[in-house]
């Protein structure tokens, strides 16, 4: 993979985990080419070394960075740490775990004005909510899933179990005009192949990117999710055709197309640039 900053890309497709309490490692993260890095200051980090997290963070987002940083607060009530952080240069973003409401975001965002956030959904209650929570302020920027927790909360073995929740949080972010969630992280960093599998699936659901919890996996995803090249020419030539001023469209090959699939194609256009190596 290249070490070269990613912030030239409007549309991130990989957002890439660090503990909070391991400088060392989140340096390496922020040279390994993920479109953002996440400091995590919640389930990464045990409850003795959260302090020291913390002040560890505090350090390297007292100066700017070019690749965003957002920080996984501990919770949405720890009113200490996003105190703590909110001001500083070189934070871009938090990320609040285990939103149930929206009055979570609305505290968070009564505490960090002018900080865009985005919301982990992580139990049955929050999937429920899930619109109310995209809706629940301006500065919220996205929702997705916590998978591992939710897993949990509901008793799901099976990976199709959490397929209605899936579709609930891309049909959830669609109505709230939010971008479409990233994918939650698949945890075990040496199944490159199932990573791959997951990610054309969560592609077919509605989902774009994904979060990753190692350097390796980060290609994996970006490859999943990156327009192929006859994806781009389709979309190209659907743009290209579009009247602006009609209601549907005629391509050369006669089908039709309304502003909706046009739409779709210029964000499908969006996406494209080189994948990593």
């Amino acid at each position: 993979m290249t070490t070269t900053a990613t912030t030239a890309h409007t549309t991130p497709l990989t957002w890439l985990y660090a503990p909070g309490d391991r400088p060392d490692v989140v340096t390496k993260a922020l040279a390994s080419g993920a479109d953002v890095v996440i400091v995590d200051l919640e389930d990464a980090v045990a409850p003795d070394r959260r302090a020291h997290a913390l002040a560890a963070t505090a350090d390297l987002l007292s100066s700017p960075h070019p690749v965003p940083v957002h920080v996984r607060l501990p919770s949405a009530h720890d009113t200490a740490t996003i105190t703590a952080l909110a001001r500083l240069p070189g934070l871009t973003a938090f990320r609040v775990p285990k939103v149930t409401h929206g009055t979570d975001i609305r505290r968070v965002a009564r505490l960090a004005p002018g900080i865009g956030l985005h919301a982990l959904l992580e139990s049955a209650l929050a999937v429920e909510n899930a619109h109310a929570i995209a809706t629940a302020h301006p500065a919220l920027r996205s929702i997705a899933l916590g998978e591992a927790d939710l897993r949990a909360d509901l008793g799901v073995r099976d990976d199709a179990g959490l397929d209605w929740a899936r579709g609930r949080v891309v049909v959830a972010a669609r109505a709230a005009d939010l971008p479409p969630p990233a994918q939650s992280v698949h945890p075990d960093v040496r199944d490159l192949d199932g990573l791959a599998a997951s990610c054309r699936r969560g592609r077919a659901l509605g989902f774009l990117g994904r979060a990753a919890i190692h350097p390796r996996q980060l290609p994996v995803i970006e490859r999943a999710y990156l327009p192929g090249p006859e994806e781009l020419a389709e979309a190209a030539e659907i743009v290209e055709a579009a009247d602006t001023d009609a209601g549907a469209t005629a391509l050369p090959d006669g089908r039709f197309v309304d502003a909706a699939v046009v739409a779709a194609a210029r964000r499908t256009l969006s996406l494209a640039r080189p994948p990593r190596t």
